[in-house]
């Protein structure tokens, strides 16, 4: 399998419509305690690694794989000549560091961002993307900071966080999009490389303001 195959807009649209449903992550470690949403993240994450890894070895699940989700899969996911997770198991993976390292505010950020923009990078940047920028477009990395600032803004008003948090929430949101942009030249899945850049980036702004408001 080739690895420039680019899926269609429909398929992308199906695609980030599952990828929205993840979206109930930090929306639920919003309202339960960490230790309740590790208790369901971390065996629902362990599931999805241990049946993509035996779908690599196992042609019945491969199948059945192909069969529902083929038309979405991006080439690395495809490919058989070396194990490679997709994208599914990298969200829930990327869900459950954030929740045992990061405080809640941060996590619920990082990780909203990380559905909501990515989702609006892709959807644009396919559709309107028509100047480089990058690795990618203009207008997909334009998108996705712009979108992110929009959840800051929005879980700031739910939550009353202070000045402090919008100021990291949007300085995280630019950083965001630039490692959204650049992260396949590294090759690092951004499901894990966007919240995780977001998420140190409003800890070290909040070190350098001298605020805990949203870091306990």
């Amino acid at each position: 399998m080739t690895n420039n195959r680019q899926i269609t807009y429909r398929s992308e649209l199906l695609r980030k419509g599952i990828h929205l449903m993840s979206l109930s992550i930090p929306v639920m470690y919003a309202l339960l305690p960490k230790e309740t949403i590790l208790w369901f993240l971390a065996p629902l994450t362990l599931i999805f690694v241990i049946l993509d890894l035996i779908s690599h070895r196992s042609g019945v699940i491969r199948n059945l794989l192909l069969r529902y989700f083929g038309s979405m899969m991006r080439s690395h996911e495809l490919q058989v000549d070396k194990v490679m997770l997709n994208g599914a198991s990298y969200v829930l993976i990327a869900a459950c560091l954030c929740v045992m390292v990061f405080p809640r505010m941060i996590a619920v950020t990082a990780f909203s961002i990380l559905i909501v923009s990515d989702i609006c990078a892709a959807l644009i940047g396919r559709r309107y993307g028509s100047h480089s920028f990058l690795d990618k477009s203009l207008e997909g990395t334009f998108a996705f900071a712009a979108s992110a600032v929009v959840v800051v803004m929005v879980i700031a008003e739910l939550f009353s966080q202070s000045g402090a948090f919008l100021v990291a929430g949007i300085i995280g949101s630019i950083v965001g999009a630039f490692v959204e942009n650049v992260s396949p030249r590294f090759g690092v899945d951004d499901n894990i490389s966007i919240p995780f850049s977001i998420g140190i980036t409003m800890y070290a702004i909040a070190a350098l303001l001298g605020t805990s408001s949203f870091t306990q």
